[in-house]
């Protein structure tokens, strides 16, 4: 089976490269709760339990891939 265009760009990436890309993505988010109030006001009614939970289920597939190699 061929390997698309986009898997072939990902196996480019290192680590370094994939950080980078982590803190963009944070710094982004930063810029539209501080840029957008109303998504500010939003974010901030959230309890912080549900941010909490959230990267526990989104981070312990990776983390689990991580601990068995």
């Amino acid at each position: 089976m061929a390997k698309s265009k986009t898997e072939k760009c990902m196996k480019k990436l290192n680590r370094c490269d994939v950080g980078c890309l982590k803190a963009a993505t944070a710094a982004f988010v930063l810029f539209l709760i501080t840029a957008w109030p109303a998504l500010h006001d939003l974010l901030m009614k959230v309890h912080w339990g549900w941010y909490l939970a959230a990267t526990v289920i989104l981070s312990w597939k990776p983390f689990m891939k991580y601990v068995k190699a």
